[in-house]
């Protein structure tokens, strides 16, 4: 029964750990980067094409939101992705707001909810507070690519 009571105890210290690394919230990329530290290598070693680094352009004066959880597989691939396209094609944003969700999908700003998140992570694309692209996990194609398809 001791060791019953041990492993119990392990069990609820592990799961509390596991849950303290998920953030909730909006983040910067900054601090996405410096502290998930699975998006910041996969940032690191995607290397766009040109033919990406041109298509990502339909972008260019769009308010872009996504969604994410800092826990989930399709997040920690995608949204590095996103990011180094973003930051290696230099496309000047309207706004760009990273919102992480918990595992419920769920955050305190009812912005999730208001945009309709079903999975993780969502692209959404704005233009005059119009929502005029949206991916949902993972692209058909390449991020770039479904939005070029999208907005062009």
């Amino acid at each position: 029964m001791k060791l019953f009571g041990i492993l119990m105890t392990l069990l609820v210290a592990v799961i509390a750990n596991a849950a303290s690394t998920d953030y909730v919230g909006e983040i910067t990329q900054a601090r996405l980067l410096e502290e998930h530290e699975k998006f910041a290598r996969n940032y690191a070693s995607y290397q766009p094409s040109e033919q990406e680094l041109e298509q990502i352009k339909v972008l260019a004066q769009k308010d872009i939101l996504i969604m994410f959880g800092t826990w989930c597989h399709d997040s920690k691939r995608e949204v590095p992705r996103f990011l180094k396209l973003l930051d290696t094609s230099q496309v000047p944003l309207a706004s760009l707001t990273l919102q992480t969700v918990d595992r419920d999908k769920n955050e305190p700003t009812g912005v999730a909810e208001q945009n309709n998140l079903k999975y993780t992570p969502t692209f959404v694309v704005f233009e005059n507070k119009v929502e005029v692209a949206r991916i949902i996990e993972k692209p058909q194609k390449t991020l770039a690519r479904d939005f070029y398809e999208q907005l062009d």
